[in-house]
């Protein structure tokens, strides 16, 4: 203070002292929607006297004010500007504060030629060079805000924002900056909310919609109307975080508003945690000197002494600083114009309303004003906008405290870490959607991976016990490479449970397009080598049964592989194809979101689901199944046809046929209910793995379990069942039977002419007949030529009595080595052929009664009766 008051003295020599007056005028809300000027207007009283006080700055002037009170209301306002105006004295320069009013004042004062100076205008529409072109300030643009709320955004990782906003131009025309500016960023406002005087429906909205993150921009009587809603709809809290408007007072929930029915406690519970945004209204450093020679520090301390309440209560308190810097940038400028006016032989006092000369000088000043408040740096840019930094405030405990500063010329954020959350962790911009991938049970998928090893264990002993036993008659009698081939199969199939389960729990993104493949490829493979193998057994034995047997040929082990081939290759051929053309890829299936189970965080459960896609895999799957679907069900065919089949050159083939059953019935079933449960990762692992399960285990058992009974009950050669190691027939007994074959061939050819013969003869014994009604002397010629007939009927009827007797003995003699209640083919043929040579021995002998009735007979009626006879 030593050092301010000699360089005062020094200050004070010289100069004329001060007899004249400048007048200006000033306009200040001292009630309304923002009564700033409650704390301004002593401010800007407390640099009025300092400036005067100071003989170096307008030497021979004297600096003085008129105000008018605007209640923040257009309308006052510019009536206001019409008092200081058409009442003396001319007034130099305006002051103005609340945004509503300096944008009508600072529109309508270029047509007085007054410069306007606004202390408390944000409004960003105010930096309109054009529609205000006389216009400054020294609080700075609400706009000055929006870069510091998109750097937090940025720092917090929001990108979904809500606004609610005051229909005023001020509040409209930041957010519509707000909105240009998130755009850069790629940051979405998805919640537009307006209201005039009541916010209920607009906050309302804001809950419905889930907004989290909430920019606020309104007067500070309309901020305890929102919060008051906000508290009721519990808007507010862990989820939310609010960002206000930094000029209000500290404890402006506090004051008392009859507009709102929440009290102070409630409107502290729903502010918590909020944030606030302003330019820096006063310099931080309270040690350092400004051009006014005084410190931010000291200043503080004099306001508050001319304040008639405590500064929290006191409207327009933060912004007070900045309209004592007004006056003081206001105060430098009129002296530069002094001296510059000097030398056009020009002086203040020589101002009017219509002169354009002066006020360019003062607006030249203006715009060239660069000085140290206590404000902070005091300069203007090309739209008479302040530039300053913007410091961030949270509401902690009901109490605000400052958490970093932002300078937007260096885009510099300097942090303090003090920022305070519920749980430690900041809200998040909308309900966290956690994907969580639904994957086998690892209990399951070890449990059934478990049997799959058993299974190929039990495969291998199969292929070792073919190995071993392969000079036994009873394993080459059943084909040991094609059963081999079939556990081959069955193993191939259990190593693709292992692939079946490997889902996102243990193989990646990148890989599991190829796990995919594998598994179509693996479990394609092994199911044509396991019943392929099976299916050629089947359709070998009944192809013998149906045309080898005939020619005398034997199965050639040549016919299994030729069929086993050439379902494969068509296998390949559709796989490889499939792969090349639509070849596939992971797809992600997602549920209905969950919640999740820990309550205490804003998380919700998305399940997601791994699939094998491609992009026609319909298509596909139709051809893939078709083909193998008509493979099952003409295997079954074979079976079912075969079942009764037994030959030397395939020992096992009913075993085969039962095992083909099993995997058309459980493939049939297995299919279809895989693509419905699908979505059921659990279930459908299960229901495939037990599938192949049991058709392995059915499969190998049932064609390698009677073998090794029959080994451990018959360890030596020769001593196996015949079940197992012969035919039911010899060989001369088979040719026996292509013999008898050829035999019955010839006799059904000859019956049947003897049978053509027959009807003809017994048409001509119809006509005859009706004759011997006319004549009865004709009646002994038919008799011959009936006689005649008769003994060509009984010379058939003997060859096949003798036929019928040859059979029979052959059939004797193989009940005598086959098996008891067994119906052999010679059997079955015998009993055929003796049928028929019954039953034309019993169609001769009524032929004989017939002819000896009409011998014996004059009468028509016994003739007639005769040949009905002969007819049945």
């Amino acid at each position: 203070m030593f050092i301010s008051l000699m360089i005062m003295t020094d200050f004070t020599s010289g100069f004329p002292k001060k007899t004249k007056e400048i007048h200006i005028g000033g306009i200040f809300p001292m009630t309304g929607a923002w009564a700033g000027g409650e704390a301004c207007r002593p401010a800007v009283y407390m640099a009025l006297d300092d400036v005067n006080k100071r003989e170096d700055l307008l030497p021979g002037y004297t600096l003085n004010m008129t105000f008018q009170d605007s209640e923040c209301t257009p309308g006052l306002g510019m009536n206001g500007m019409y008092e200081l105006v058409y009442n003396p004295p001319t007034k130099l320069v305006l002051l103005t504060g609340c945004s509503s009013v300096s944008t009508f004042v600072a529109q309508a004062a270029r047509m007085w030629n007054l410069i306007v100076l606004a202390y408390g205008s944000s409004s960003p529409a105010l930096s309109n060079r054009k529609r205000f072109p006389t216009f400054f300030r020294t609080h700075p643009s609400a706009t000055l805000h929006n870069p510091t709320r998109v750097k937090l955004f940025k720092k917090y990782g929001w990108q979904r924002i809500a606004t609610i906003q005051q229909t005023e131009e001020v509040f409209s025309s930041t957010i519509k900056d707000l909105d240009d500016r998130l755009k850069e960023e790629d940051i979405t406002i998805t919640v537009r909310q307006s209201f005039q005087t009541d916010p209920t429906n607009a906050v309302k909205t804001l809950k419905r919609q889930d907004a989290r993150i909430i920019v606020g921009v309104f007067y500070e009587d309309m901020a305890r109307r929102v919060f008051c809603q906000a508290y009721k709809e519990k808007l507010y809290g862990k989820k939310y975080v609010w960002f206000l408007i930094g000029w209000y007072p500290d404890n402006w929930y506090k004051t008392k508003d009859k507009s709102v029915n929440c009290t102070a406690a409630q409107l502290e519970e729903a502010l918590e945690g909020h944030l606030t945004t302003e330019g820096m209204m006063l310099n931080q450093d309270s040690e350092a000197v400004s051009a006014a020679n005084i410190t931010s520090g000291e200043f503080v301390e004099e306001l508050i002494s001319n304040l008639d309440k405590s500064p929290e209560q006191t409207t327009g308190f933060p912004e007070a600083p900045l309209a004592y810097d007004a006056v003081w940038a206001l105060a430098f400028a009129l002296n530069k114009t002094l001296k510059r006016l000097q030398e056009k032989n020009i002086s203040l006092e020589d101002f009017t309303y219509t002169d354009s000369v002066i006020r360019e000088e003062i607006y030249r000043a203006m715009d060239s004003t660069d000085f140290k408040g206590v404000s902070g740096r005091v300069s203007f840019t090309e739209q008479g906008d302040r530039i300053a930094w913007t410091q961030i405030e949270q509401m902690t405990g009901g109490k605000y405290h400052k958490i970093g500063f932002y300078d937007y010329v260096t885009n510099n954020l300097s942090w303090f870490n003090t920022d305070q959350w519920h749980g430690g962790k900041h809200p998040h911009d909308r309900t966290i959607v956690r994907a969580e991938l639904r994957v086998v049970s690892f209990g399951t998928y070890v449990a059934l991976c478990v049997f799959a090893a058993l299974g190929i264990i039990a495969g291998g002993v199969c292929i070792v016990f073919n190995i071993i036993y392969r000079n036994r008659r009873i394993i080459q009698h059943s084909h040991p490479m094609i059963n081999n081939i079939t556990v081959v199969g069955c193993i191939v199939c259990l190593c693709c449970i292992f692939l079946q389960g490997l889902d996102g729990q243990f193989v990646s993104k990148e890989v599991y397009p190829i796990m995919c493949q594998a598994r179509v490829w693996i479990m394609s493979m092994g199911f044509m080598l396991a019943y392929g193998s099976m299916f050629s057994k089947i359709s070998a034995v009944h192809r013998w049964t149906t045309k080898g047997k005939k020619d005398g040929k034997i199965i050639e082990e040549w016919e299994f592989y030729i069929v086993l081939v050439i379902i494969t290759v068509l296998d390949v051929a559709a796989l490889t194809t499939w792969q090349i053309m639509d070849p596939m890829f992971r797809q992600i299936e997602d549920f209905e979101e969950e919640n999740s189970p820990d309550t205490e965080l804003d998380v919700m459960i998305r399940p997601e689901l791994e699939h094998c896609d491609s992009n026609n895999l319909p298509v596909w799957i139709g051809v893939i199944f078709g083909y193998k679907g008509l493979l099952l069900l003409f295997g079954l065919l074979l079976a079912y046809e075969t079942r009764s089949i037994k030959i030397k050159q395939v020992n096992d083939s009913r075993f085969v046929g039962m095992s083909i059953y099993n995997v058309v019935v459980l493939s049939l079933i297995t299919g279809p209910v895989t693509l419905i449960i699908r979505n059921q990762q659990n279930a459908s692992f299960a229901f495939v793995a037990i599938a192949i399960l049991l058709c392995s285990f059915l499969s190998m058992g049932l064609i390698f379990v009677p073998k090794m009974i029959e080994v451990i009950r018959n360890p030596n050669e020769g001593l196996e069942s015949s079940a197992l190691t012969d035919s039911n027939v010899t060989k001369e007994e088979e040719e026996l039977y292509q013999q008898l074959l050829k035999t019955n061939e010839e006799l059904k050819k000859q019956l049947s002419e003897r049978e053509e013969k027959l009807q003809h003869l017994r048409k001509e014994l119809q006509q005859k007949l009706q004759q011997a009604k006319k004549k009865r002397l004709s009646g002994t010629r038919d008799l011959v030529s009936n006689h005649t007939n008769n003994n060509g009927v009984k010379m058939v009827a003997n060859t096949t009595s003798q036929l019928a007797n040859s059979i029979q003995t052959a059939a004797q003699r193989l009940s005598q080595s086959s098996e008891p209640n067994q119906d052999t083919p010679l059997n079955n043929l015998s009993n055929r052929v003796v049928v028929t040579a019954q039953l034309n021995k019993l169609s001769s002998e009524e032929d004989n009664s017939a002819v000896e009735a009409t011998c014996s007979s004059d009468s028509a009626i016994g003739l007639d009766m005769g040949v009905k006879g002969g007819g049945n």
